[in-house]
């Protein structure tokens, strides 16, 4: 943790003697507090330690809410009679956050992170009261919206602190700090959750969370307005300078952003409407969504260019591949071998702690000169995890093995999300740190959203059935779709996998 990262690893775009990731509270007047970066210090060092403490807990919070809420939604649907909008409760908050997390590198390039971060949990508090205390459904899927944006504000807002405030010796163990941060509320949330909801009602699920965050920000704000506030450049307050970038283009990368938001809610909409009309959504959001997301992820993304652009690629492919299949696992277990919901989510439990497992092993020091071979390995693991789980579709596979697979798979994406973060940061410069962590999340976001919708018209269009009605409770063994239906989620996610650890080989740039 405190040994500096080697500098031979060849993944820097920039020359070995002129490193493209110095922090830019180093490069703007110092850390304000003349504190220097704490050398040999790690990061609950006195330096650092009042800045990691809120961050982390921070990012802890989001976590709860965000393991707590699928408990507590089929509820809330059923109660505001809008399990036929279930489906948009979620979408929504994917939607808007990618909105949220392009304005947010945009803000906290030319203003520093604070800003953002600052909006982004003003507008996720706001969110979840206003969840909380919806009268009916489509104002319950407003408020996830709101919670949304502020969710993409506060996340990119976070990558950019850990760019600015930490030197990149540190910067993998405070990855595997959030990472960690995920560990209780994976196992804690959903049981804490079903209490509330039984006892005082679901709206306390969302009413409860905004009054606890008081106490991280008090921590953190300080400590980030003192060592990562303000432009790079203090000259350049309203981006002329500051990163190159006239307001022109920053203008163009918010409207790009609107329309990656539109055109994602588009395709979402229309996923969940299996009929001929709903290919006019369906194009129309296609047409807004591809332009606007080869504008604004890095050029040479999808073609899996060496370095930054394969990082970006690598986030979405297995974020959106993971993501897709879990979104099915308690689901199958239900309808296919008859588990109750709440062993069916047991069963993922042990992913939140074999995730942190595998963040805390790309942070050691001497697995620096492995990190893209670890994200290799996490791959594999990820699609041999993914593949696995669909096995329990055969009656003699026992169901337990969806538990052993999905401990693998989750420390596989331990691996994987944590060091595409640290090389991020790595081959960032510290004006382009705000846009690329943008990029890095947007990528994570979108393909959340875009293999949601293909896994979930595919799994409707064999016979899926009702999964709003199966999230409510309602669903009985057998009666959440035929077999082939999961099949056609879990195989291809397998596939995507497979193709991300291709794409992990090319995280490099070429030998000079």
């Amino acid at each position: 943790m405190t040994a500096h990262e080697p500098s031979d690893t060849g993944v820097a775009n920039e020359p070995a003697d002129e490193p493209a990731s110095e922090p830019a509270s180093e490069l703007a007047d110092g850390h304000r507090d003349g504190s220097g970066d704490g050398v040999g210090e790690g990061v609950l060092g006195r330096t650092h330690r009042a800045l990691s403490i809120g961050i982390v807990s921070v990012v802890l919070l989001i976590a709860f809410e965000a393991t707590a809420v699928g408990t507590a939604m089929p509820v809330a649907a059923r109660e505001l009679d809008g399990l036929s909008l279930y489906a948009f409760a979620f979408s929504g908050y994917f939607t808007t956050s990618l909105f949220g997390m392009v304005l947010a590198g945009q803000w906290s390039d030319r203003r520093g992170p604070l800003g953002a971060l600052t909006a982004g949990i003003g507008s996720f508090a706001a969110g979840l009261v206003l969840a909380g205390s919806a009268g009916s459904m489509w104002v319950f899927i407003l408020g996830r919206a709101v919670q949304g944006f502020g969710g993409g504000l506060v996340i990119v807002a976070l990558y950019v602190v850990v760019g600015r405030a930490y030197p990149e010796r540190l910067r993998p163990a405070i990855m595997a700090a959030f990472a960690a941060g995920w560990v209780v509320p994976s196992i804690v949330g959903p049981l804490a959750a079903g209490a509330v909801t039984e006892h005082l009602g679901w709206r306390w699920v969302f009413l409860a969370i905004p009054v606890l965050v008081v106490l991280p920000l008090a921590l953190a704000l300080p400590q980030i307005r003192r060592r990562a506030a303000g432009p790079v450049d203090p000259v350049a307050r309203d981006g002329d300078a500051a990163g190159g970038e006239a307001p022109g283009s920053r203008d163009r990368r918010i409207r790009l952003a609107f329309a990656i938001s539109l055109g994602a809610g588009l395709l979402q909409f229309a996923a969940q409407d299996l009929r001929w009309i709903s290919l006019l959504p369906a194009v129309a959001g296609a047409a807004l969504l591809v332009p606007a997301v080869l504008g604004l992820l890095p050029r040479g993304t999808y073609r899996a260019a060496r370095g930054l652009p394969s990082v970006v690629l690598l986030r979405g492919l297995a974020a959106g591949s993971f993501i897709a299949a879990e979104s099915f696992v308690p689901l199958m277990l239900v309808t296919q071998r008859g588990l109750s919901p709440t062993l069916a989510g047991f069963s993922l439990a042990a992913g939140g702690g074999t995730w942190a497992l595998g963040s805390w092993v790309q942070s050691r020091p001497r697995c620096e000169p492995y990190r893209e071979r670890l994200m290799t390995l996490g791959m594999v693991l990820t699609a041999t995890a993914i593949t696995t789980a669909s096995s329990v579709l055969l009656p003699a596979v026992p169901a337990w093995i969806v538990a052993v697979a999905w401990g693998f798979g989750c420390f596989g994406m331990g691996l994987v999300i944590s060091s595409s973060s640290v090389l991020l940061l790595r081959l960032s410069a510290p004006k382009e740190a705000g846009a690329n962590s943008a990029a890095l999340q947007m990528s994570d976001g979108l393909s959340n959203v875009v293999l949601l919708a293909v896994t979930g018209a595919a799994f409707a269009a064999l016979g899926g059935g009702s999964m709003t009605a199966s999230a409510a409770g309602s669903a009985t063994t057998g009666a959440g779709g035929h077999p082939a239906a999961f099949a056609a989620v879990f195989l291809p996610m397998a596939a995507v996998a497979l193709v991300g650890a291709w794409v992990t080989t090319r995280l490099q740039t070429k030998s000079r």
